[in-house]
């Protein structure tokens, strides 16, 4: 993400309360598109959970990735790596905390817009 967040747990915390507003801002965006162009509402929640992990996890997820498939033989290139990952000891943990974060943004934004959807109904109900 490139933020200038804490190391360890804070660090994933804070990682992961970004990557929520990420998913919620993803939903809001899928559903409105939905909305438009009348996909079924799982479209919008598949789409933006993908593209909020994307957005959020990416450059982290492919660190991840890319140490456990790639083998850093050479200390010098092991070293080099590492210096270009913020927090190269928690970096599993941020991941894992960012995806977290995405999906339940995703679902927090579906709950925010069926309150919401609900709120109108019952009043075109009660006019």
């Amino acid at each position: 993400m490139n933020l200038p967040l804490h190391y360890g747990w804070l660090g994933a915390l804070e990682a992961g309360l970004i990557a929520l507003l990420v998913g919620v801002l993803a939903f809001w965006l899928f559903h409105a598109l939905a909305r438009r162009f009348a996909w079924t509402e799982g479209h919008s929640i598949g789409w933006s959970c993908v593209s909020a992990i994307a957005i959020a996890a990416g450059i982290d997820t492919w660190n991840l990735f890319y140490m456990g498939v790639v083998r850093l033989e050479s200390p010098v290139y092991a070293r080099m790596f590492l210096q270009g990952i913020h927090d190269a000891n928690g970096l599993g943990t941020r991941v894992f905390m960012e995806i977290i974060g995405a999906v339940s943004g995703v679902a927090l934004g579906w709950v925010i817009a069926h309150r919401h959807q609900d709120s109108d109904r019952a009043a075109d109900a009660g006019d």
